[in-house]
């Protein structure tokens, strides 16, 4: 008779939401940015989520269950390298983050922040307007559109990257996916001891306040009459 396997609860109801949503937005921004035309409202549109979605993101990294706090995975170039030649023979891992994922995070974040950032102030001069342009120079909103077409292959590259990895680690029996959709790990997979996250109606709750602000903020500035799309 097979026993069953436990599970360990490692990524909150709130962070799994945070993540599959951040992919239809980003996914989204690039096709109708490639589409062009009528399109670049609906490219505003996931770009301003997209925005929404980060600063949920590092505001729960802060206040968020123990998984999905930065302190627990604090980017370690010696952490990285370690993680990347294991001494150990063993297939039992760390709860949340590895490592290298680590510093996956925090690039991701970072280029994706810059880049929902300066979209708000880019400008073609013909039909796409960012809201926030007309405060700027046009010399500034020239430099901000350059970095922010730039950014778009940067991320190109990591997305193919990121699905690399998943693969690789996917190869090596350690499925990324299945506990981003559930939330739960193979507890025998993990390093002994390991505590479940939290995810209780508390953590679902607080989660919930901050993401109908943000969404509130993000419609306000999709609506305001400083910007958009040029008639």
């Amino acid at each position: 008779m097979n026993q069953v396997s436990q599970k360990t609860r490692v990524w909150d109801l709130p962070t799994r939401l945070f993540h599959w949503l951040l992919v239809v937005c980003v996914v989204g921004a690039l096709v109708t940015v490639k589409l062009g035309g009528n399109w670049m409202q609906w490219h505003l549109n996931f770009g301003i989520a997209t925005l929404a979605l980060l600063v949920f993101r590092v505001v729960w990294g802060l206040i968020g269950p123990r998984y999905a706090r930065f302190n627990s995975f604090l980017p370690s170039i010696r952490a990285a390298w370690s993680h990347l030649r294991p001494t150990s023979t063993t297939h039992t891992r760390q709860a949340g983050h590895n490592p290298l994922g680590a510093w996956s995070v925090y690039a991701m974040l970072m280029l994706l922040l810059v880049q929902t950032s300066t979209g708000l102030f880019v400008s073609d001069d013909i039909m796409y307007q960012g809201p926030l342009s007309v405060l700027v120079s046009n010399d500034m909103v020239s430099r901000l559109t350059s970095v922010h077409k730039l950014g778009e292959w940067v991320i190109f590259a990591m997305l193919g990257l990121h699905v690399v990895a998943i693969g690789v680690y996917r190869f090596k029996g350690h499925g990324l996916v299945g506990p981003m959709i559930h939330g739960d790990v193979n507890t025998q997979q993990l390093l002994a001891n390991t505590a479940p996250a939290q995810d209780d109606w508390r953590v679902r709750t607080g989660a919930l306040i901050l993401a109908s602000l943000l969404a509130w903020l993000a419609w306000w500035l999709s609506t305001a009459q400083f910007g958009g799309i040029l008639s």
